[in-house]
This record gives structure tokens, sequence and C-alpha cells, in this order.
């Protein structure tokens, strides 16, 4: 059976951004011009870049064309519960995480209803950026229950707050509830992020929660696109 011609379009240019022909962070041509090289109409052009997109090759931004992402993005486990630490002993290239914010705060409405708490509730604030290879791509913004944490500091913070707990406090953190969506950038966003000329990230909302069910840390961390992937590992039961 003859292949449609959008998927063999697809495909050559999977294959060429695979062996990097097309570099990350590089345009590939306009619409324009692939519709030339390919002897095709543009709306079939379209469904090509599209498939690119869907399976990540691609991002589509606004007035400049489609950029190639990075395939080798850092890969977060969904249902695993592991520090930014671990991940990143475990990545490659250049890691680095700058404490901006650490304090300790009373919480509005919306993170009392966040950590279940009151308004008269002491609570640990902690914004933290991390950088890959020079660019500011998460911004991890963690709040933290002081009656459970009674004890913090911004060099903790800079190193890994979990190590601390289960290290220095000897508290088992046990599990966590997570909701992942995608928003426009905020201005906080802009603010810390090298967007890069992305218009929304990749928030990753967890709910932390100790060995005997008590709800200790709301953390909201906010990912630039292109540099990660989130992957689980799942498996079919049939009754």
């Amino acid at each position: 059976m003859k292949k449609n011609k959008y998927k063999y379009i697809y495909e050559e240019l999977a294959q060429q951004m695979k062996e990097g022909t097309f570099q990350p962070g590089e345009l590939i041509p306009s619409e324009h011009e692939l519709a030339g090289k390919y002897e095709t109409s543009r709306e079939t052009i379209r469904k090509a870049l599209t498939l690119l997109s869907q399976n990540g090759y691609i991002q589509k931004l606004r007035g400049k064309g489609s950029v190639v992402l990075d395939t080798n993005r850092a890969s977060f486990p969904i249902s695993g519960l592991v520090s930014f630490k671990e991940l990143a002993d475990q990545m490659s290239g250049t890691v680095h995480t700058t404490v901006e914010e650490f304090s300790t705060i009373h919480p509005e409405p919306y993170l009392q209803h966040q950590l279940q708490c009151n308004a008269k509730t002491e609570v640990w604030k902690v914004i933290r950026t991390r950088t890959f290879d020079g660019e500011r791509v998460i911004l991890d913004k963690d709040y933290l229950l002081k009656k459970h944490i009674p004890a913090l500091t911004k060099d903790i913070c800079g190193q890994s707050i979990y190590a601390y707990i289960e290290q220095e406090l000897g508290l088992t953190i046990s599990f966590a509830k997570k909701e992942i969506t995608v928003e426009p950038c905020t201005q906080e966003d802009m603010s810390f992020l090298d967007a890069n000329g992305f218009s929304h990230v990749v928030v990753v909302r967890n709910y932390v929660y100790l060995e005997d069910a008590s709800l200790f840390q709301y953390t909201e961390s906010r990912h630039r696109p292109d540099k990660f992937r989130f992957v689980d590992f799942a498996r079919r039961h049939i009754k």
C-alpha cells in the first residue's frame, strides 16, 4: 500500500533530526520552503509538521516557525518520588540550583487550601531555579509545613531538602499526589526562566506525604517544555 506523502515527509524529517542534520534549537525550513522541496501542498506539509509536534520533535513558535527539540531531554518519572538532586546526578551536562527566595510565611487562602492548613500556620517558602547548561529551565516553588520541618536553611535548600528530611530529621517521605498541566507563562515565569520564545510551561503540582499520611509539602514545578519529558511505565492487566 502506498504511503501517504505527509507520513513520508514526517519520517524523513524525523530521521534528519535524529541524525543531527537539524540540531536542537534550530529552526527548520518554513512551510513554503518545505512545500517547494517536496513538491507538495502546504496542507500536506502542515500534516507532517503536526505529526512531528505530536511526537516531540518540534515546537511551533508563534511568528517564528518550528524549532527542533532536544530528543535527549531529561526524563522525569511520573509515578516516582525522587528529589531533583537525585535526578540531576543522573543527567549529563552542567546542572545548577539557585535559591531565589527563602522565608517563612503565613499562607494566603490558595496555599491554605493546597496545604490543608489555616492562616496562622507557619510555612517555609522556597523558590529555586534550576539551570541546565547555562539556561534557567525550571522554576520550583516549594511550601513546607514548619510543624513537620521545624528547622531549615538556605544552604540545605541549595542542596537537597529531601536528603535533609530523611537523613537528618529521620522522617520517611512516603507518597505524593501529582497533577500535570500545560499553562501560559506568568510574569513570574518570564522573570525567573529563560523562556527562549516559549509561551507555555509544563506545571507539575506535587502534594507530598509522610509515612503517617501527613501532608507536609506542596510543590509547584514549572518546566520549559523543550528540555523535559515525563515518563511512566504502565502494564496492562487482563482479567
